[in-house]
């Protein structure tokens, strides 16, 4: 049998009874981390919390005001996970989350609106589709597809959509000579009941089990976003239906009224002015890449041309690089020097280099970032990489320092 959800796709609000309810457990990830969450699976009579298949999400809603975290689907039945236990042949009221639901009826709907349509008009057959939660795709078996053509497909659509096309919903026996005529993908293995097609009055009948509207008018608008090279010879066309659309208007005005504030031009300004910067913020790049090698020799001919120099050179600079430590390095010399150098943030992360005589370098580089709470490598008087924190510099440096003067006093 049809649950109550796929009979009428606009209920909000049910009452059925639970038939049982067992301990079950949820995988699922939460800010990128996964978790195993303990609840109980709960059978209903029937139900209008649609449970996943047929390429949509389910449904989420409240059975007598426990959250429902899941719905999935087993043969002829739904399965709705919850963390509370329910009593079984309690009468509940059902409730759905409509704003989801909705949403997921606008995308589905225009999916097989766009299916239809690509198929007819170009011959394109649909592959796959994926409802995402900011956007839905559908795999197009084309290796390519014309702007002309992406153009030609959204007016098609939208013409569809202002003509108010019915939708209707049918149940046959899977053993009716109609089910042949019908447009599908194949029905899954656990499949039980009636074959359930939806039907675009003169533009599509296809097998599905999804929620769909009732009218075309009710997507009220479907945007193509563009295409992305899909799998081998596949495109994927990317859209958005009905509610989604006017979020991604908003958002982009909101966007484009950021931007006016920012860059002080008008949208259509806004590319223009945008290239300006990032050619400007190149030119800057590569002058202060020039003074900083600049800098970096002064500073080494500064170091040697001081008489009364040790045999220890200590830098810290913000701003710089890998190649501005070698610099320093390469123009003081590091064979009698032993030459610490960092970049990057006072207390926070950074680079660091540590160059002198081999021996002095291969014995204290592993001090350097155990201090500095980084990772390097060393070789031939070099050893440098990466810290996590410069926040305990001066321990190293006074570290190094001390290791010098013990060892000119040993020379000496």
């Amino acid at each position: 049998m049809a649950f109550q959800c796929q009979r009428d796709c606009y209920m909000k609000e049910f009452v059925t009874s639970v038939v049982s309810c067992c301990p079950a457990e949820l995988k699922q990830e939460v800010n990128g981390k996964k978790e195993t969450l303990k609840g109980f699976n709960v059978k209903l009579h029937d139900t209008i919390l649609f449970p996943e298949g047929g390429g949509q999400p389910d449904d989420h809603g409240l059975i007598a005001d426990v959250s429902v975290l899941r719905v999935t689907r087993q043969g002829a039945e739904a399965v709705h996970f919850v963390c509370s236990a329910l009593e079984e042949g309690q009468e509940v009221q059902l409730k759905v989350d409509w704003d989801r639901r909705f949403d997921h009826m606008q995308q589905h709907s225009g999916q097989h609106l766009i299916t239809a349509l690509a198929d007819s008009m170009f011959g394109y057959k649909t592959t796959s589709w994926e409802l995402g939660r900011q956007r839905s795709s559908i795999e197009l078996d084309t290796p390519c597809m014309k702007p002309a053509q992406l153009l030609a497909l959204e007016e098609a659509v939208n013409d569809k959509i202002r003509a108010q096309v019915p939708v209707n919903v049918q149940l046959l026996s899977i053993d009716d000579p109609a089910v042949e005529k019908v447009r599908s993908r194949g029905l899954p293995d656990d499949h039980a009941g009636p074959i359930r097609i939806i039907d675009i009055e003169g533009v599509d009948a296809n097998m599905c089990c999804g929620t769909h509207v009732s009218n075309l008018s009710h997507l009220q608008v479907i945007k193509l976003l563009g295409t992305e090279k899909g799998k081998k010879n596949k495109t994927n066309l990317i859209f958005l239906a009905g509610n989604r659309v006017l979020k991604y208007a908003e958002k982009s005005y909101s966007t484009e009224r950021s931007l006016v504030s920012l860059l002080k031009t008008g949208p259509d300004e806004h590319v223009e002015a945008v290239d300006k910067l990032q050619k400007s913020v190149k030119l800057l790049q590569k002058s202060n890449l020039s003074l900083l090698r600049d800098m970096a020799v002064l500073i080494a001919q500064n170091f040697k041309s001081n008489t009364q120099r040790g045999n220890f050179f200590s830098l810290h600079k913000k701003e710089g690089d890998n190649e501005f430590m070698n610099i320093i390095a390469n123009e003081i010399g590091t064979e009698e020097t032993l030459v610490f150098l960092t970049v990057g943030e006072d207390k926070g992360p950074g680079l660091f280099l540590l160059a002198g005589p081999s021996g002095t370098v291969t014995k204290m580089g592993p001090r350097v970032i155990e201090i500095l709470q980084g990772k390097g490598a060393g070789k031939n008087g070099r050893f440098q990489g990466k810290a996590n924190s410069l926040a305990q510099r001066a321990e190293v440096e006074l570290l190094l320092q001390q290791y010098c003067n013990h060892h000119t006093s040993e020379e000496e």
